[in-house]
C-alpha cells in the first residue's frame, strides 16, 4: 500500500496540474454552485474549479495532502474546504454537489454514491488509469485499480454521456492521450 503522506509531502505543489478531462471542458462547468473535488491530492482540481468561481469540497485520505492544499488556498483566497474523509465510510450526501470531479482514483463501489450526490443537472468528470496502458508503470501496478476496456462507460449508465476518451494501444502509441479513460457525464434535471 503507498505512503501518500510521504508522497505528497516530497511532491512539489507546481507538479500538481488538472485532471485533463477538467482542463478540456472546463467550458461545460456552471458559473456557481458547489463542486467535490474527491481523493484530491494537492488539490489541483480544486483549485481550478475555485478558481472558476465555485464553492469547493476537496478530501482525500493523506493529511499531508490535505494540509498543503488548506494552506495554498487560503494564501491564494480560494473558497476551498479541504477535509481528510474516507469516502469508503463516508461518501458524499445525496444531491449534494453541482459538480463532482475524479481523477486517478478508481473505487468501483462509490458509483451509485457519485451519481447519487450529483444535483439535477450536475456534472461527473472522471478519469483514471486504464489497464490497456502505452507505459504499465505509469499509475497503478495492480489490475483491479485500473479501469478495464470502456468500462468507464458502464460505471455511470443513468447519467448522460456528454465526452468520452479512451484510446488504448490503437495506432501511434506515441501520439494522443494514452494509460488513462476519461469522461464527462451530466445528471438529468427533474425537467427537460
Amino acid at each position: 500500500m503507498p505512503d501518500w503522506n510521504a508522497r505528497y509531502a516530497a511532491a512539489s505543489a507546481a507538479d500538481a496540474l488538472p485532471a485533463r478531462v477538467l482542463s478540456e471542458f472546463a467550458h461545460l462547468l456552471p458559473a456557481q454552485g458547489r463542486a467535490l473535488d474527491l481523493a484530491c491530492g494537492l488539490g489541483a482540481n480544486a483549485q481550478l474549479l475555485a478558481r472558476r468561481g465555485l464553492r469547493v469540497d476537496a478530501w482525500d485520505g493523506a493529511e499531508v495532502a490535505i494540509e498543503r492544499l488548506r494552506e495554498l488556498a487560503e494564501y491564494e483566497g480560494l473558497e476551498v474546504q479541504a477535509s481528510v474523509r474516507d469516502v469508503l465510510v463516508r461518501p458524499p450526501e445525496p444531491e449534494t454537489f453541482d459538480v463532482i470531479v475524479v481523477s486517478r482514483f478508481l473505487e468501483r463501489s462509490l458509483a451509485p454514491a457519485l451519481r447519487a450526490a450529483l444535483r439535477p443537472g450536475g456534472l461527473l468528470y472522471y478519469q483514471t488509469f486504464v489497464r490497456e496502458a502505452v507505459d504499465p508503470e505509469r499509475g497503478p501496478r495492480r489490475a483491479e485499480y485500473r479501469l478495464g476496456r470502456n468500462e468507464l462507460l458502464t460505471l455511470f449508465p443513468d447519467l448522460r454521456l456528454v465526452v468520452y476518451r479512451e484510446e488504448g494501444r490503437l495506432g501511434d502509441p506515441g501520439a494522443g492521450f494514452r494509460n488513462e479513460a476519461y469522461a464527462v457525464f451530466q445528471r438529468a434535471r427533474d425537467v427537460e
